[in-house]
């Protein structure tokens, strides 16, 4: 695959945005780089495999997963065109990845490999910064999710949620973005779990739902932002 059909999206990544066009191609014509197409559902890389590339999402989306010994499966976050992913792994002393990367749909990503990044840093100044702070993002990312299914209850996570989606929706009956099996995952919990807990918030007089929403009955449950 040609680098030349995705150079807009890599400038929109804000990484390689001060370069013309001519100087991006420069930069790539060492092929010190691979791009690859995965289908939906696909293993980018597997829990433990060694980071070996900085990779950018050409195309589609990506998730990242842990899945425990009983089969639970966490989604930790999702990731779009023009993120990144390994560059907080590809220069530590223990480069593997903690947990499981799929492709949440079609996705094309570009593999640039450690040298490339190496380079990239040493010659660019813009570069450098840039690539700092999405190490520093995706690290942010990992460490506040990990506290907050540490420190939540399931009903808790929930309010959280639901919070976010109230402000985000601006109307009381909330229009699940998700499958009932992705918020569970996205919450840290098993599906029943989740289903156990709406329904004594239902029968607490919190909520109402059905396979498509979730309406918030008693207003308490909503921080005033």
């Amino acid at each position: 695959m040609d680098i030349k059909n995705y150079l807009d999206i890599l400038k929109l990544t804000g990484l390689f945005d001060r370069l013309s066009t001519e100087e991006l191609l420069d930069l790539f014509k060492d092929n010190r780089y691979i791009i690859s197409q995965y289908k939906k559902s696909s293993i980018i890389h597997f829990e433990s495999e060694k980071c070996t590339s900085w990779d950018i999402i050409l195309k589609g989306e990506v998730t990242v997963q842990k899945i425990d010994e009983k089969g639970n499966v966490l989604t930790v976050t999702e990731f779009r065109t023009g993120d990144t992913i390994g560059g907080n792994l590809l220069f530590s002393k223990h480069p593997y990845y903690p947990m499981s990367v799929l492709a949440k749909s079609n996705a094309d990503i570009l593999h640039i490999n450690k040298d490339f990044v190496l380079h990239l840093c040493q010659n660019s100044q813009d570069f450098l910064i840039q690539f700092l702070t999405c190490i520093s993002d995706k690290t942010a990312i990992l460490t506040n999710k990990i506290k907050s299914i540490s420190m939540k209850s399931i009903r808790e996570s929930i309010v959280e949620f639901l919070n976010y989606e109230y402000y985000s929706q601006k109307s009381h009956v909330i229009k699940l973005p998700l499958t009932k099996n992705e918020l569970a995952e996205r919450l840290g919990i098993q599906r029943t779990s989740l289903s156990r807990e709406l329904n004594k918030m239902k029968k607490d007089g919190l909520v109402d739902y059905d396979s498509r929403s979730i309406t918030i009955c008693n207003f308490d449950i909503i921080r005033k932002l």
